[in-house]
C-alpha cells in the first residue's frame, strides 16, 4: 500500500499562483492530481509518468505545470493565473501503468483545498 502526503494549497486571489506537492511512500509509475469542485464530478487535472509523459486537463493547459522528482518520489503542480473556476479540493493520485492508461488510479491522497477568491 502506497501512502500519499499532500501539501500546499490555500487561499489565493484571482491571477495568483500556488504550488501543490505530493510525496509517495513507495515507487509508482504515474503520479498526478485530480480535483473536485462543489456539485461537480472529480476530474483529472494533470498526471506525469515516471518517464515524463504528461496529460493535462484542457482548461489548465498553459497555466499549470506538473513536474516530478523520481528520487524524492514527489510530484509538483505549479498553478499560475488561477481563477475562481479552479476552486476545488485537489487530490493527489498515483498508480501503475494500467492506471495511467485506464484512468482508474490505485492510490489517493486525503485532498487539499484550493480556493481562488478576492
Amino acid at each position: 500500500q502506497v501512502q500519499l502526503v499532500e501539501s500546499g494549497g490555500g487561499l489565493v486571489q484571482p491571477g495568483g499562483s500556488l504550488r501543490l506537492s505530493c510525496t509517495a511512500s513507495g515507487n509508482v509509475f504515474t503520479m498526478g492530481w485530480h480535483r473536485q469542485a462543489p456539485g461537480k464530478q472529480r476530474e483529472l487535472v494533470a498526471v506525469i509518468t515516471i518517464d515524463g509523459n504528461i496529460k493535462y486537463l484542457d482548461s489548465v493547459k498553459g497555466r499549470f505545470t506538473i513536474s516530478r522528482d523520481n528520487v524524492k518520489k514527489t510530484v509538483y503542480l505549479q498553478m499560475n493565473s488561477l481563477n475562481a473556476e479552479d476552486t476545488a479540493v485537489y487530490y493527489c493520485n498515483a498508480g501503475t501503468f494500467r492506471a495511467y492508461v485506464s484512468g482508474v488510479y490505485d492510490y489517493w491522497g486525503q485532498g487539499i483545498q484550493v480556493t481562488v477568491s478576492s
